[in-house]
């Protein structure tokens, strides 16, 4: 039962991540560095996305408005954004 906290809010808790609505700028950079995105990271640091803004992200937001290379953007979209998006979003059905 290992709990790693990347930096304030961003924690893995038995496999889960932390409610990512509740990250900072810095847990979001944080984030996709710890996931082996370390070159892409800062383009979230540059465009200040949160957690919150990281939930409303669209796939044309994180392939064109990132301006991050097509492939990277494409796995940082399907393998994260969107699950994250899905995992907040069960969390909070009552």
């Amino acid at each position: 039962c290992e709990t790693l906290f990347f930096n304030g809010w961003v924690s893995v808790e038995n496999g889960q991540l932390s409610d990512p609505a509740h990250w900072a700028v810095a847990d979001v950079v944080n984030y996709f560095k710890a996931t082996g995105f370390e070159e892409q990271a800062n383009a979230f640091q540059d465009q200040e996305i949160d957690g919150k803004s990281l939930l409303l992200m669209t796939r044309n937001d994180v392939l064109t408005g990132l301006s991050i290379k097509l492939g990277p953007a494409l796995k940082i979209y399907e393998y994260h954004v969107k699950p994250l998006q899905t995992q907040h979003l069960k969390g909070n059905v009552s």
